[in-house]
């Protein structure tokens, strides 16, 4: 999937969620970066994961495994597209469902807005996983555990 300007094809194809943090944009860029801080709270509630790869850099893979609260693994891989230091992350997520994350940052004096949006190939495939597997519902959850992190770990990473 190429990152493209938002236009009339992509309607109905994506989801999106925003917040701002208390915490600055290097900080939280640190928690999307890092392997020891993304393994903390990326996905849904319930979910772990087991980072194996993680190269931050364009055409640099991430691959992980979560583990669903049931027991059940779902390996993931994701190519990063795009990276500017503190400003966006660009990376496709490899294999089904295909689809492309952006992430954007914006610091705001002490404290970083995160625009995070998701473009799935069809509308059919996001209606699909937001009916089956809630896809909607989890990156707002994956947002939460975010805020959560942060907030329960800010000091701690900052004397790091």
């Amino acid at each position: 999937m190429e990152n493209t300007t938002k236009n009339d094809s992509q309607k109905g194809r994506e989801i999106f969620v925003e917040r701002t943090f208390n915490a600055p944009v290097e900080l939280v860029w640190e928690v999307f970066t890092k392997p020891e801080h993304i393994k903390e709270w990326w996905g849904p509630n319930g979910f772990t994961n087991t980072i194996e790869k993680m190269d931050v850099k364009p055409e640099g893979q991430w691959k992980f495994v979560m583990h669903g609260p049931d027991g059940e693994d779902f390996e993931n891989l994701n190519v990063y597209k795009e990276i500017e230091q503190y400003k966006k992350i660009v990376m496709e997520h490899v294999g089904w469902p295909n689809h492309l994350y952006t992430i954007t940052f914006t610091a705001q004096g002490d404290k970083t807005h995160v625009h995070w949006h998701m473009l799935f190939e069809s509308k059919e495939l996001l209606e699909k996983l937001a009916r089956t597997h809630g896809v909607d519902k989890g990156l707002e959850q994956n947002m939460e555990k975010l805020g959560r992190y942060l907030s329960e770990n800010i000091q701690t990473i900052i004397s790091e």
